[in-house]
Formats: C-alpha cells, structure tokens, sequence
C-alpha cells in the first residue's frame, strides 16, 4: 500500500514541476522540450532511487547475526 501511494504522489509531484516549468520558463519550443525531459528525468531517477531504498529494506540480502551471550 505505501509503494503505491508515494509512487502516485512522485507522478503527482511530476505533473506539477512540469507543469510549472511550462509555465514559468516559456521561452521556446526547443528549450521548453529540454526543460521538460529535464522534469521527467530527474522525476523518474528520484523515484527509482526511493523504490530501490525501500524495496531493498523489505528483504534484506544480510541478515543479523545474534549472539547468545550478549
């Protein structure tokens, strides 16, 4: 449930940067381009970075080795 949720709000968050990026810094049909694969690139390693994070905390490749006597 909490994957899915921050996912839709990374895609929400997105939406507004690019949107506000077309709005703010409108200065051509070439740079609002470059501007846009800019949102979306930096959307997309943000959350790829985040789902890494979490999924690799749901199943851990080192488990923790306890000691009896401590």
């Amino acid at each position: 449930m909490g994957f899915f949720i921050t996912t839709l709000i990374f895609i929400l968050a997105g939406v507004v940067a690019a949107l506000s990026v077309r709005l703010c810094c409108n200065k051509g049909p070439s740079v609002n381009l470059l501007h846009l694969t800019l949102v979306i690139t930096a959307t997309v390693c943000c959350w790829m970075m985040w789902a890494i994070v979490y999924l690799a905390q749901l199943n851990p490749l080192i488990v923790p080795i306890l000691n009896e006597g401590e």
